[in-house]
């Protein structure tokens, strides 16, 4: 294994409530040196859920995403809170964006989307068991809920409204983690 570069120097360049952007100065083993900048991550990461209404539906959420300026359908997906657990933070999110809870709440792998220059972690959790709970949430309209049959993710692929790779990904690994458990949903 590769030994990591050592840090030379860190310097905040710029902050907000939600961006801290970091230059680091690094010194690889070879002896070269280079200037790398990233959005660092101060937080415990976040969670995205894969809740299963039954084993043929996942419930997506479609909410206004302020990156692409338009709606998107997506799974729901929120922070960990310092307080909370990472199966803990699934479930909160679950009530607060879809008005389920679950019983059972399965860690399926942890993403990173663009880690040369973000240090961000979202954490896959499968949700099942569900329970109607509704939890408020610091969304600022209402959230639209789409039931979504499972064995279509190819159609899921070609709606317009449907780009986000984390939700993808996430939802290709819960079929295949349903298929290799022996509960393959209905196509």
């Amino acid at each position: 294994m590769r030994k990591k570069p050592q840090i030379l120097n860190k310097e905040t360049l710029a902050r907000t409530r939600l961006f801290h952007i970091e230059q680091l100065d690094l010194r690889f083993a070879n002896g070269v040196e280079a200037r790398y900048e990233r959005l660092h991550s101060s937080s415990r990461g976040a969670v995205l859920v894969v809740p299963l209404l039954n084993r043929e539906t996942v419930l997506m959420i479609r909410e206004y995403a302020a990156g692409v300026h338009r709606y998107e359908l997506a799974l729901p997906k929120g922070r960990i809170e310092a307080e909370e657990s990472m199966l803990e933070a699934a479930n909160r999110e679950l009530m607060e964006e879809v008005g389920y809870g679950a019983r059972e709440l399965y860690h399926l792998t942890s993403l990173t989307l663009a880690p040369g220059y973000i240090g961000h972690v979202t954490h896959v959790v499968l949700a099942r068991d569900l329970y109607a709970q509704r939890a408020q949430g610091d969304e600022p309209e209402e959230i639209e809920v789409v039931p979504w049959p499972l064995g279509a993710l190819h159609e899921l692929l070609g709606q317009e409204d449907c780009t986000e790779a984390r939700s993808i990904a996430a939802l290709y690994l819960a079929r295949e983690w349903l298929q290799h458990n022996g509960e393959e949903p209905a196509s």
